[in-house]
C-alpha cells in the first residue's frame, strides 16, 4: 500500500536510482548518483563482462540470473554493480536501481509485490550471516520464495565477502562434527545457491594496482611518473593490501598533495 501510494504521487519516471526507507516503507530518489567510469575498474575484466552481459540481458526484458558478487573487501564488487547500471541506464531509461539495506531485507516481499512498468535491479550490499538462528531462517524462507517466484522485471544483485554468506569455519565445523552432515551443511549454503551467478573477486597484482593508479591519474589530470608508481606501491604495502579501494585512497591523498580537486 505504501509503495503504491508513493508511485502515484512521485512516479518512478522522475528518478533512476532509489534507496528503500524501511521506516516509512517507501522509496527515496537518490538525487546524486555517484559511480566510477567502467574503464577505471581495472583487474576485474572477467567479472565486468559477466555482470555487464547479465544486466544487458535483463534490461532487454529477458529472464536473468540473480548474481552474488563475493570476495575480499575493496576489490570493486559494489562499484561494479553501480557502474554497470549507470552505463546501461544511459541508453535504457527503463532500467532502475533500488538499494536495499541488508537490515531491511524483510521488506523485500513488499518491494517485489509493487514494482511495475520498469526493470529493477535490487542491490543489497555486504550481506552475510554470523549464525543460523530464527532471523536467518525467516530471511532464508523469504528469499527462497521471493527469488523462485521473482517477477521477470526484477533481478537481485548482492555483494558479500563470503561465498556462502556464512563464515567458512561454521561450514567446516559442520562438515566435521554434524551427525547429519549433508542436511546441516546444505542448510548453511542453500541460500547462496539461490543465485544463478557467483562472481568471485580477489586481491589484484602489483601491476594491476599500478595500472589503476595510472588510469586515475589520467582521468583526473594528475602527474604520473616513476615516483608516483613507487609511492603508490609503498602505500599499498603500508596498508597491507592491493585493492581498488586502497588505490582510490592513494589518489585522494595524492590529489591533495598536488592541490588538485577530483570529482566524478
Amino acid at each position: 500500500m505504501f509503495l503504491s501510494n508513493f508511485l502515484s504521487n512521485l512516479t518512478l519516471s522522475r528518478g533512476n536510482a532509489f534507496i528503500w526507507d524501511s521506516k516509512i516503507k517507501n522509496l527515496k530518489i537518490i538525487s546524486h548518483f555517484s559511480c566510477l567510469d567502467l574503464d577505471l575498474l581495472i583487474g576485474i575484466e572477467r567479472q565486468k563482462k559477466t555482470i555487464y552481459d547479465n544486466t544487458i540481458n535483463f534490461a532487454e526484458g529477458n529472464f536473468t540470473n540473480n548474481a552474488l558478487l563475493w570476495g575480499s573487501r575493496g576489490n570493486g564488487k559494489s562499484s561494479l554493480i553501480k557502474s554497470v547500471y549507470y552505463e546501461i541506464n544511459k541508453k535504457n531509461k527503463n532500467l532502475k536501481l533500488i538499494q536495499l539495506n541488508k537490515n531491511n531485507i524483510f521488506d523485500i516481499e513488499i518491494i517485489y509485490a509493487n514494482l511495475k512498468n520498469y526493470n529493477f535491479i535490487i542491490f543489497i550490499d555486504d550481506l552475510s550471516f554470523e549464525k543460523i538462528d530464527n532471523d536467518y531462517k525467516i530471511i532464508k524462507s523469504t528469499l527462497d520464495g521471493s527469488i523462485q517466484n521473482q517477477p521477470k522485471n526484477i533481478v537481485l544483485y548482492v555483494t558479500s565477502n563470503r561465498r556462502h554468506l556464512m563464515p567458512r569455519d561454521m561450514i567446516e565445523n559442520e562438515r566435521s562434527s554434524a551427525i547429519h552432515t549433508d542436511e546441516s551443511v546444505e542448510e548453511k549454503i542453500s541460500l547462496s545457491d539461490r543465485f544463478g551467478l557467483w562472481i568471485g573477486f580477489h586481491n589484484i597484482s602489483q601491476n594491476e594496482f599500478v595500472k589503476i593508479i595510472f588510469k586515475y591519474c589520467e582521468k583526473f589530470n594528475l602527474p604520473f611518473n616513476e615516483n608516483t608508481e613507487k609511492e603508490s606501491i609503498k602505500w599499498s604495502l603500508q596498508r597491507g593490501n592491493r585493492t581498488g579501494r586502497s588505490a582510490w585512497q592513494f589518489i585522494i591523498n595524492y590529489a591533495a598533495e598536488n592541490n588538485k580537486k577530483i570529482d566524478f
